[in-house]
């Protein structure tokens, strides 16, 4: 979704446009997840945050994302998040970055954050959580250790198989998306559960 913001009021007289528009339209959107697109002015991070704030307590939306037009931005983003991820896997070896294809493992001492997809064939095993910032398709299987609170998350859940622990769950084949959006799975009643996924996936990093 797009939303122009108009350059010429104050921010505060924007929030409040905002909030009202987003409010009358509430039933209209209803419970919906989407990336946010804000034109029209310049915004700091602190007056974006506020932006999809006054969106979400006025309806039903649920942002996953905000998409940046500006390339140059874009590109420093990208160049920060290869540095930071570069530092943090040689200090605890616990982040992967790149797809995992057919026949393709990869295993931890802890818990891992994948970024990338884990495609059809593809396994992962880890002693505590692990996170996939991509599409699940493979195999997983978390808290081998026999830590039944470990969980696993993707933004796109289409697995062929899923254990926690001593627990388990076949999927078939097909590749059937078990949600829209991010999901996370976990142990319920001794079965794999999965639900939406409905705060930052980053609370969810208890890594050790």
């Amino acid at each position: 979704m797009s939303v122009f913001l108009d350059p010429a009021c104050t921010f505060e007289e924007l929030l409040a446009e905002i909030a009202a528009k987003f409010k009358q339209s509430a039933r209209f959107w209803g419970n919906v997840q989407m990336a946010l697109i804000l034109e029209g002015r310049e915004l700091t991070a602190e007056e974006e945050f506020r932006v999809v704030n006054t969106i979400t307590e006025n309806s039903g939306i649920e942002v996953l994302c905000l998409i940046d037009q500006d390339a140059n931005r874009i590109e420093r983003c990208e160049k920060a998040l290869d540095q930071k991820l570069m530092e943090l896997s040689h200090q605890t070896g616990q982040f992967f970055k790149g797809d995992l294809h057919r026949g393709e493992s990869l295993e931890s001492e802890a818990s891992i954050v994948i970024i990338g997809d884990v495609r059809h064939g593809a396994r992962v095993t880890a002693k505590g959580n692990i996170i996939i910032l991509g599409e699940l398709r493979g195999s997983v299987h978390a808290g081998i250790s026999g830590n039944p609170d470990s969980v696993v998350v993707a933004l796109e859940m289409a697995p062929l198989q899923i254990r926690i622990a001593d627990c388990g769950r076949h999927y078939g084949d097909r590749g059937r998306k078990l949600g829209h959006g991010p999901m996370i799975a976990h142990v319920e009643n001794c079965s794999i559960g999965t639900t939406p996924l409905k705060k930052s996936i980053f609370n969810l990093l208890n890594i050790n």
